[in-house]
């Protein structure tokens, strides 16, 4: 079974470190990216600091990481400095590119058209959004105006996309999509679920152990529910809610048959260790990417 494409994701805005936004970004990546068979290896939230960013983006090229996908820092305001980050980071200049140039001059112009604002054209500011690392290519956004960048740095690729979340997902949708199935086109994921009446994970370790041994290849977590303060259930000073646990087995390759074998085997062992301890019903979720 192939290794799955390893993924780094660089969310950036002082807006989140500062506890003013809250990041939905990196849960829909890591959810897209693992849907299409890649593994995120590595997340990491950056101020708008362009040295800062650089480091990262140079460090991950150094690990060889196959595709780097920053959320964030794209927009007209001198605080969006991702880009600068990007070719600091990969050792290249920015230039203006034509093709962004249009994009962010046509998006201008319908807002204008249909009177969402006053004057299209471009500006100083708006022209800012069309000055990409040298060699990069414009991702047509067809949410906002700032163009998604898409730059080849050696063996690595570096995605650059807006940190406005319709935004980023309407450029991962549309205008990413040639790479993305080109890059994964190989890549498959399957996922199963168990959730079983019980209100000690500790209780389930020695079964959850056994079958990470006997299953190296399948990632496998268990997620108790938070306890729910009722007053009539406080023992001691705790709080117990509903006993439930949920059991997920997530599995990647590029073969849908060989991973199905691979996680149904699993799900199988674990079931029976589930049953030796006492554990006999449960409700199981099947999940293929």
């Amino acid at each position: 079974m192939s290794k799955a494409t390893a993924v780094e994701i660089l969310i950036i805005g002082n807006e989140i470190l500062n506890g003013d936004i809250q990041d939905t970004n990196t849960n829909w990546l890591c959810k897209q990216i693992s849907n299409l068979g890649g593994s995120v290896s590595r997340v990491a939230v950056l101020r708008d600091v362009v040295e800062v960013i650089a480091a990262e983006i140079h460090a991950g090229l150094e690990r060889g990481t196959r595709v780097i996908i920053t959320s964030g820092g794209l927009g007209p305001t001198a605080d969006d400095l991702t880009l600068l980050g990007v070719a600091k980071g990969a050792d290249v200049e920015t230039e203006l590119h034509d093709d962004a140039l249009r994009m962010v001059r046509d998006c201008y112009d319908e807002l204008a058209a249909n009177g969402s604002i006053a004057q299209g054209g471009l500006n100083p500011a708006r022209e800012k959004m069309a000055w990409l690392p040298a060699g990069a290519t414009p991702l047509h956004n067809p949410v906002g105006s700032a163009p998604g960048v898409l730059f080849q740095a050696g063996s690595s690729t570096i995605i650059s996309l807006p940190g406005v979340p319709a935004e980023l997902k309407g450029i991962f949708n549309s205008s990413l999509q040639p790479f993305l199935n080109q890059t994964f086109s190989d890549g498959v994921s399957a996922m199963r679920s168990i959730t079983v009446r019980c209100n000690d994970e500790s209780v389930l370790a020695p079964v959850l152990r056994r079958v990470v041994k006997l299953h190296p290849k399948v990632y496998i977590k268990s997620l108790a529910n938070t306890f729910d303060q009722k007053d009539d259930e406080k023992v001691s000073g705790r709080v117990f809610g509903s006993p439930e646990i949920k059991i997920t087995l997530f599995v990647t390759g590029t073969a849908q048959g060989e991973i199905e074998v691979i996680i149904d085997s699993a799900l199988h062992d674990l079931q029976e260790g589930l049953t030796s301890i006492g554990i006999a019903h449960w409700i199981t979720v099947q999940e293929n990417g």
